[in-house]
């Protein structure tokens, strides 16, 4: 269940207009195609390439927690409903489905908003319209041989902790509770550890560290403490002041236009998806996953993991929150991996769509 959404985004400007000239040979292309299909069949073709075309892909990070929305709205019947075949593609990493987004092998793409966030940073014309989830899926875990030393945010100076990498989405989160708790950043080692850091922080190697579900679970079960637990929404009031958006839905920005009927119908069906998933059993919930997805998995244990967090991860409308969207730019301007003023937010952010 460890994500891969990263808030760096490794493409520079020059491989971004790359890839978004190939994308427009190919759009080039098509739009020729779809303008000899309509001479030929006499008048029954779509005046634009996408008109006619119902058949989508959405690529996302393959996190589980995020995976849900999309594959119980497609399960479910939600996208069908709506005209639409979707397919969803799973990337590793957020970063790899923007990629794909920029260079035209999707339609849209489900990410983090720290990975939109930087690929904007960088040039990437994108727009994003729709929210599926609106809490980080970190936790802050104090390993078993520190919980007595450890009970405070302040307490964490002097100490080592792990994150997956410097600068990524877990990294921000800490330098950003480190700033709001006045603790002297400078004084905490962060020790880049990759997603999988639960075994390092059980034996002690690290202080505490940056973890999420089921490493949560596992490291309370083995004595370690909960400090601070993003997914759960009223400590989210408490230490980022609210909801904080990380998983939706964007598009090239310069087909907004073209798609708009598209998009207010994907929006439509994810709305439904998204009750589905704060009401559905688990049983079924788990049922329109994919059987490799949760293949080895102790599902009695995801059950609950998802029955804790759905009512705080999972947002009721898929209408986008800009508070919530500020406070992940003040996370990266505090990280140090975004400059103010560096993205335009109300361009990025197309808030027309859903209210």
């Amino acid at each position: 269940m460890t994500c891969c959404n990263e808030a760096e985004f490794n493409l520079n400007e020059k491989q971004i207009k790359k890839l978004e000239k190939k994308n427009k040979e190919r759009r080039t292309l098509l739009k020729g195609m779809a303008a000899g299909a309509a001479i030929a069949t006499s008048g029954f073709g779509a005046s634009s390439v996408f008109a006619a075309n119902t058949k989508l892909k959405l690529a996302f990070c393959g996190q589980l927690l995020c995976v849900i929305p999309y594959e119980v709205t497609r399960g479910q019947g939600h996208f069908a409903d709506q005209g639409l075949d979707v397919e969803l593609v799973y990337t590793r990493g957020g970063g790899n489905a923007l990629k794909a987004l920029i260079g035209g092998a999707v339609d849209y793409a489900g990410t983090s908003l720290d990975a939109v966030l930087q690929a904007t940073k960088k040039g990437a014309k994108i727009t994003r319209f729709a929210s599926t989830g609106r809490l980080p899926l970190f936790a802050l875990a104090v390993s078993p041989k520190q919980k007595n030393n450890i009970k405070s945010i302040k307490d964490l100076e002097g100490k080592t902790v792990g994150v997956s990498k410097i600068g990524n989405s877990d990294h921000a989160l800490l330098l950003y509770l480190l700033s709001e708790a006045k603790a002297d950043f400078k004084k905490v080692s962060f020790a880049a550890l990759g997603p999988n850091l639960f075994d390092t922080l059980r034996l002690g190697q690290v202080d505490a560290g940056m973890v999420q579900e089921p490493a949560l679970t596992l490291i309370k079960n083995a004595g370690g403490v909960e400090l601070v637990n993003f997914m759960n929404i009223d400590q989210a009031k408490q230490y980022l002041g609210g909801a904080y958006e990380f998983m939706g839905v964007s598009i090239r920005a310069e087909e907004r236009d073209q798609r708009l009927q598209e998009m207010k119908k994907i929006s439509i069906a994810l709305k439904n998806g998204l009750k589905d998933v704060r009401t559905m059993s688990p049983e079924k919930i788990f049922a329109s996953l994919p059987k490799n997805l949760i293949a080895g998995a102790n599902i009695p244990q995801l059950y609950k993991i998802l029955t804790t967090y759905r009512g705080s991860l999972y947002p009721e409308e898929v209408k986008i929150n800009m508070r919530a969207v500020e406070r992940v730019e003040k996370a990266h301007i505090k990280a140090n991996i975004l400059k103010p003023g560096a993205v335009d937010l109300n361009l990025l952010m197309d808030t027309s769509i859903n209210g």
